[in-house]
């Protein structure tokens, strides 16, 4: 059973939006009022109340009222709301609402009832939705910008299932380009090595790091010297073949060190072998969407440097991109937008008409075609989100690090989840939007300090869990689980600082959906930042400033309880965010 949870600005949405059916049934506005414009949010400012809408400000001028009058006929209404203590008008016609002690207790009871299921919405009704993320091509292993990627694609899935969506995560495997021979003739040199040939330095436009060593012994070890003193043509096949299944082996192995798990791998190989793309082109030519035709130099190219040539072009204008784009090149093999363009269709024929794709941001170029590629193959019953991960500069105390003994040419992920974890790494990735650079330094990101963003989370369900520790302790004879906190009295809570905290905590069902419609998981990592933050603050205010607002005190047992239901409420809501981004709540801090 899938227990959903209050979003409070919903649900006072859902008054306002009956004040207003009301008002509209005595004419006040017109019977036919649209109310999708009218919007609950909270305040820019706390002091104002804790949620303000802009009913009046988007209704009056078509009813062909005052904003100010209308919003008078709105206050009047909410006031008769139980939840509501105050409503008061602000500005031309805005509303600003304050909401009742005992609404925000209740809040509390919702959360220990629910556990880490607190938040879990059904905004996404069971909708299907495909999230592509990592496809790196398997030639190697994986460096730290395809855990980035990894990262950002793999609590996005997980945060639109838990607000409702029907979630498949995909991993694409390039395996059909000329990278790929690359990959089999470096496997070969490696074989023969195995074999005991010296086979000196790597050739210039082979892979030189030493993660084919291993894979090179395993084929010696399968093949014998099979393939020694062969021709090319022959061993490249079943080379090639090897090497991507070993590499696929490889690359799964570091995705599992991160915590990454994909439902579905699909094949560039199978896809174009069993005539996907063929199928994309016939599509298109049935619907007068590819032509002959000659492109324009691209910007910043003159024209005295660009060779003009016909060639297959796909009418990607017609669908909101900048120019047509070629499906063919000149030696008649398909380019990697055909064989995209298939892939995307695949998914839509899978029964995805929802599909994020999270790339890297050499891909930026990419966008608008494939996003109008979409449109035309589906006939717009599709819907494409791309989420491009900008670089991760690696770095170890403030100095940068470039290079790698297993790669060769880079830091491997797998090295930075053996230096300091995998949940300090899908934390950190988490702690800039996808769009923006994300400095990663080994040495800050192990600190134990409140400018570490990880230790500051993982202390503050840590400190929870003392408390809960210590409550045991003191209180040998009181039952403390989740069902007996619910029966506490919450209306002991007075303190602003500890409501602040309740309304934060209360605040995490309507994170979840708006993170999850916006497609942005890095928000879940902030709000654990600021939650955390009200937490600790409320922690130093009790030890430092007003010993009155301690969590335990023997001599008033219940204040007690209702402030254990408070931290046993924080340490959920924390655990509930954390498994969302894949990492494990710590229970004790060493």
């Amino acid at each position: 059973m899938t227990l959903t949870t209050l979003n409070h600005f919903e649900y006072m949405r859902d008054c306002v939006v009956e004040i207003l059916t009301g008002l509209a049934s005595t004419g006040t506005l017109p019977a036919d009022t649209d109310f999708s414009r009218v919007s609950v949010e909270p305040t820019r400012d706390p002091k104002h109340g804790d949620i303000a809408t802009n009913a009046a400000m988007v209704l009056a001028k078509p009813a062909g009222l005052k904003p100010h009058d209308l919003a008078g006929d709105i206050v009047a209404g909410l006031k008769n709301i139980d939840a509501v203590t105050s409503a008061e008008i602000a500005g031309p016609g805005f509303i600003n609402i304050v909401l009742a002690d005992d609404f925000w207790h209740a809040r509390l009871g919702e959360v220990l009832a629910a556990g880490t299921q607190y938040g879990t919405s059904q905004i996404g009704n069971g909708k299907k939705i495909n999230v592509e993320y990592v496809s790196a091509n398997p030639t190697g292993p994986m460096h730290v910008g395809h855990g980035r990627g990894a990262v950002i694609g793999d609590v996005l899935a997980n945060l639109l299932a838990k607000a409702g969506y029907d979630v498949t995560k995909e991993y694409y495997i390039n395996d059909a380009g000329a990278q790929i021979d690359v990959l089999a003739r470096s496997l070969h040199r490696r074989y023969l090595e195995a074999l005991g040939e010296d086979i000196g330095e790597m050739p210039e436009g082979l892979y030189p790091g030493d993660y084919l060593v291993g894979a090179g012994k395993d084929l010696a070890g399968r093949d014998g010297d099979k393939w020694q003193g062969v021709d090319e043509e022959n061993w490249l096949g079943p080379i090639r073949d090897f090497a991507i299944d070993a590499m696929m082996d490889l690359i799964r192995e570091d995705l599992a060190a991160l915590g990454v798990e994909h439902n579905t791998f699909s094949s560039e190989r199978v896809l174009v072998g069993g005539g996907g793309v063929d199928a994309v082109m016939k599509t298109l030519e049935d619907r007068d969407l590819i032509y002959t035709g000659v492109l324009a130099p691209p910007k910043g190219k003159k024209p005295e440097d660009w060779e003009e040539r016909p060639q297959t072009l796909f009418r990607a204008t017609n669908f909101g991109d900048d120019v047509d784009r070629p499906v063919k090149k000149s030696d008649g093999s398909w380019t990697y937008f055909a064989t995209d363009m298939a892939y995307h269709l695949d998914k839509f024929n899978r029964g995805f008409a929802g599909m994020i794709d999270v790339w890297g941001a050499d891909h930026g170029g990419y966008v608008k075609r494939m996003q109008a590629a979409v449109k035309a193959l589906t006939e717009e019953g599709g819907e494409l989100d791309i989420k491009l991960c900008q670089m991760v500069n690696l770095m170890d105390k403030g100095e940068p690090v470039k290079m790698s003994k297993r790669a060769g040419t880079f830091v491997t992920l797998r090295e930075v989840i053996d230096e300091v974890g995998k949940d300090v790494v899908r934390f950190i990735m988490l702690t800039r939007k996808n769009d923006a650079q994300l400095d990663f330094d080994l040495t800050k990101v192990m600190e134990q300090s409140r400018d570490n963003p990880v230790f500051y989370v993982q202390y503050s369900h840590a400190r929870c869990c003392s408390v809960l520790r210590h409550a045991g302790e003191m209180f040998e004879t009181t039952e403390i689980s989740n069902e007996a906190l619910q029966k506490a009295d919450f209306n002991r809570l007075t303190d602003s600082a500890e409501l602040a905290l309740i309304k934060m905590m209360a605040a995490w069902p309507q994170m979840v959906e708006s993170a999850a419609e916006a497609h942005e998981p890095h928000r879940i990592a902030y709000y654990l930042h600021d939650v955390s933050a009200a937490f600790h603050a409320l922690w130093t205010k009790g030890s430092k400033d007003d010993t009155s607002l301690r969590f335990l005190s023997e001599e008033d047992r219940p204040l007690t309880l209702a402030r254990l239901a408070m931290v046993k409420a924080l340490a959920t809501v924390i655990a509930s965010g954390l498994e969302v981004m894949g990492v494990v709540p710590v229970e004790e801090m060493r």
